[in-house]
């Protein structure tokens, strides 16, 4: 194919964009990252292949002017440069979700290790998350806060066959559980922190991950006659169980092991469904002590995980690696 078949090919492409932007957002933006996606792999021919296409960049500065001057800066050398990374990066179209907009599909095209990127791609499609809430586990290294999952063999989710869906809770947990708050943090004392995370998860600021429902907090349980009170209940839908949380101001000790896993039994006794898996229980501290997180592992569904406390209005990154 000549080079001014290649440009008129993507011209069309263009128009067509162009005019279908017109329509509805969500049919728009399918539309919209289609034929950019359709434009990065005409680029990748036209400059001669895949291993010749980073070297072709007089053939996009070219192209850009005379895009730029009939449709607008959305057409610029650096946006067609991008649109070929896209292809690039996503050969098989039918890898990209349509719940991915092209903003997020700026957030995410900078990571370069394809597991990460699967990471927060599948975020996007569990979770809804907007460009923002991305951008906030990119820089708060969500993935690299995942305490338990394996890390080198994350596929994308089919949205078609949610086969791929995480199936356990190790799949999901982070470590650090950030909690975002409008507070002065200096102005808060170790005593007070228990009833911060409680009035934070009660009021959704608990980032626990994905599908996660909160049942309640400080909830009340009866057995035998006794009166028991959880920290937290959650029903996690993607594992489909009860998550209980007890949230301690000290490293864990042996005695919270055993307070959990009372708990644990609990909920399975008097909550639990024949169709629900078996309750999972974490102990959310402020620092690990190495010889209860090796005492936690060899327990099946009881986890140690810690919790960091941000103000959210302050550089997240920062906060939490600080």
């Amino acid at each position: 194919m000549l080079e001014n078949q290649y440009f008129q090919e993507v011209e069309r492409i263009i128009v067509k964009n162009e005019a279908d932007k017109k329509f509805t957002e969500l049919r728009s933006n399918y539309k919209d990252l289609m034929a950019k996606w359709n434009i990065g792999k005409i680029l990748v021919e036209a400059q001669g292949g895949e291993k010749r296409a980073k070297y072709g960049d007089d053939l996009i500065n070219k192209w850009s002017k005379v895009f730029s001057l009939k449709y607008g800066n959305g057409y610029s050398a650096r946006n067609l440069r991008e649109m070929r990374q896209f292809y690039q990066t996503f050969p098989i179209w039918q890898t990209v979700s349509a719940k991915l907009t092209w903003s997020h599909i700026m957030e995410i095209l900078p990571i370069k290790n394809e597991n990460v990127r699967n990471y927060y791609i599948n975020q996007v499609v569990l979770n809804n998350l907007s460009v923002r809430e991305l951008r906030n586990e990119i820089k708060s290294k969500a993935f690299d806060r995942l305490s338990y999952a394996d890390k080198n063999n994350i596929k994308l989710i089919d949205e078609n066959n949610k086969s791929n869906l995480p199936m356990t809770i190790k799949d999901i947990i982070k470590d650090p559980i950030i909690l975002e708050t409008d507070m002065d943090l200096s102005n808060i004392k170790e005593e007070n922190i228990h009833d911060i995370l409680i009035k934070l998860a009660n009021i959704r600021y608990l980032n626990l991950g994905a599908g996660y429902a909160l049942i309640g907090h400080e909830y009340r349980i009866v057995k035998n006659g006794t009166i028991h009170y959880i920290d937290l209940l959650y029903f996690n839908y993607l594992i489909n169980c009860f998550v209980v949380i007890e949230v301690k101001r000290h490293p864990a000790t042996a005695q919270d092991i055993g307070q959990i896993e009372l708990y644990v039994k609990l909920v399975d006794d008097t909550l639990k469904r024949d169709n629900h898996n078996k309750t999972v229980g974490i102990i959310l501290v402020p620092t690990k002590n190495e010889f209860m997180v090796d005492y936690c592992t060899s327990k099946e569904n009881i986890f140690l995980t810690t919790f960091k406390i941000i103000n959210k209005n302050e550089n997240i990154m920062e906060q939490i690696f600080m």
